[in-house]
């Protein structure tokens, strides 16, 4: 059962529909309580504020014109009444309309959340990055405006109708002006809603596409620099900002029209029923005390109006951002049947019954790479080379599902892509050749794991990976050692410290499979013979892939598999193959003598 309160808990069904109004609807009935508490407030706090000019006119034709004080005395208390009633609805109806506002918005960032973990890379490959970045970091708030609004907007329709009623009663005339003219004032906003509409989503779209340019230039700042590009990114940026510019501008315009509206047709209103009221008074047809609430009530009416013009609006604004996320709720992973798999597992556990893959473990055997030809035997240490890096770098993405698409991998005959992804990140490591490292104590950034009830990290089996990456040096460099703190990227450390101390990570997780790549490309080739000498000891029994050119570690495979044009095309030990394939002899050696 989760441990968070609701709403933070969101239900194991919480799936939301593929369609921007059935998304809000869907928020709607996921937060109903909170959506009718609004109104319950919101109701009686402008209906409190409608009803002032109606006292207001008793209080002039029964206590002023009739020279009654206790009328006069008993109609100042309801307008008293009145007041307080509004005072104390007021805050409570504000209260539920924050809280419908930010539940909304964190149950779409949580939905949309649990989307970009099933979809995984397959999201990326169809929108940019930055447009994902961009629903995370706006979207959701403005999803959750018109639920900000709900509970005024009930309150503007029930007030609406009760002073029409008023006015009907009062005066046919008066009320056939309020029921038909207010829904006419509301109908003539459809001719600038849509164009709000349609300007909205191109604003949204020519941001989202800038904050793109934006997140992919950062990630890839270091080759700009490399290659002199930062003039050609700070021209594309330019251009797509002026683009952005252009469309908050022509969206100001129907925006401030909208805005206008607001204030411009319910005066128009006011203006229309007083005349009017003062023409059937001077006839004699209502008395001035109605005279006067009739004013009142005019005056009264553009808070309704205007907040219904401002639901509208931000319901406009709602269903362009919900728009924005369903096409993040739609996107299919490579996976979909590891998707499925994993929230199954999630929400019952672990099943000793179940079928393979959606368990806790992965069956132990050989691991498979069909397009490739690649198998890594269990148990043993395997190297694989290449004259081409990238070839191997593939390779060992396809071996750990750290690249989109599905392949065909298997272990032990269970095919990878239809295991839960946290099931395979546990089964398989891939350490990459440019590692990362994060800030913050040494011991939780490698990893050391809590065994003991006293919560003491097991220190022996850091002390030991961190032998076997011959990473020591690296720890005494940083001032406090296990106990001290890396600083951001581990900028402090060497290359060659840092690409250790992430050797020394992926040796404590002591995975069944575990995936180097590179291991050692930025040490000394002293360290390198010390680190290629332990690795075997270190994982005896485990299998282990190391995708390498260095001769000092593919000496010590078990197995070398070699490969040309993507293609495992011979394998061996590795002095088998110096002595007798040129090919891999020039790979390894680098044109040097046997």
């Amino acid at each position: 059962m989760p441990t968070t309160p609701w709403p933070y808990a969101l239900e194991a069904d919480a799936t939301p529909p593929k369609d921007a109004d059935r998304l809000l609807l869907w928020l709607v009935r996921r937060q109903w309580r909170t959506v009718v508490g609004g109104a319950a407030f919101g109701i009686p706090w402008m209906l409190s504020i409608a009803l002032v000019p109606a006292a207001i006119g008793k209080a002039i034709d029964e206590g002023l014109v009739a020279r009654d004080g206790r009328a006069l005395l008993l109609w100042s208390g309801v307008i008293l009444g009145m007041g307080l009633v509004s005072a104390a609805t007021t805050n409570l109806r504000h209260w539920f309309a924050v809280r419908n506002w930010l539940f909304a918005a964190f149950r779409s960032a949580i939905v949309t959340e649990r989307a970009v973990r099933r979809a995984g890379p397959a999201l990326t490959r169809d929108r940019p990055a930055g447009e994902v970045l961009t629903a995370f970091a706006n979207d959701f708030w403005k999803v959750g405006q018109v639920f900000d609004v709900s509970a005024r907007f009930t309150g503007a329709i029930a007030s609406f109708v009760v002073v029409s009623v008023i006015l009907l009663n009062g005066s046919v005339l008066l009320g056939l002006v309020m029921l038909i003219g207010g829904p006419l004032l509301l109908a003539s906003l459809a001719f600038v809603m849509r164009p709000l509409q349609k300007r909205q989503e191109a604003q949204r779209a020519e941001s989202g596409e800038l904050t793109a340019l934006g997140a992919d230039t950062v990630s890839g700042l270091r080759v700009l620099r490399g290659v002199g590009g930062e003039e050609t990114f700070l021209s594309r940026y330019a251009g797509q900002s002026g683009r952005v510019r252009a469309a908050g501008v022509r969206l100001s315009g129907v925006q401030a029209l909208l805005d206008a509206s607001q204030v411009l047709l319910p005066g128009v209103f006011v203006v229309v029923v007083t005349g009017l009221g003062a023409h059937l008074a001077v006839a004699g047809d209502i008395s001035p005390g109605q005279l006067v609430a009739f004013y009142g009530y005019t005056a009264f009416l553009t808070m309704p109006l205007r907040t219904a013009t401002e639901f509208v609006n931000k319901l406009i604004t709602s269903r362009v951002m919900a728009r924005r996320l369903v096409a993040i709720l739609v996107a299919e992973p490579d996976h979909p049947g590891s998707a499925a798999a994993s929230a199954a597992s999630a929400d019952a556990g672990a099943d000793a019954g179940a079928a393979p893959g959606s368990g806790s473990a992965l069956a132990v055997g050989d691991l498979v790479d069909p397009a490739s030809g690649v198998r890594i035997e269990a148990g043993r240490l395997t190297a694989i080379v290449s004259a081409n890096p990238e070839e191997t770098a593939t390779i060992a993405a396809r071996l750990g599902r750290t690249v989109a698409g599905r392949h065909g991998v298997t272990l032990g005959g269970v095919a990878i892509d239809d295991v839960p992804i946290e099931l395979v990140r546990r089964t398989i490591v891939v350490s990459q050749s440019d590692p990362h490292l994060f800030s913050g104590p040494v011991r939780r950034e490698l990893g050391g794991e809590t065994t003991d009830p006293d919560g003491a990290p097991d220190d022996d089996a850091l002390l030991a990976a961190l032998h076997t990456a011959d990473a020591m040096d690296a720890i005494e460099s940083i001032d406090g050692g296990l106990d001290g703190e890396l600083e951001e990227r581990g900028r402090s450390l060497s290359g060659g410290q840092r690409q250790r101390l992430a050797l020394a990570r992926a040796l404590l997780r002591d995975p069944e499979v575990l995936v180097l790549v590179e291991p050692t490309s930025a040490v000394d080739a002293h360290t390198e013979a010390r680190i290629a000498e332990r690795i075997p000891k270190h994982r005896n029994g485990s299998t282990t892939v190391v995708v390498t050119a260095s001769p000092l570690v593919l000496d010590r495979a078990d197995r070398v598999l070699v490969v040309e044009g993507g293609i495992v095309t011979t394998q061996g030990s590795h002095r088998d193959l110096v002595r007798n394939h040129p090919a891999y002899r020039r790979i390894v050696l680098r044109g040097e003598d046997d």
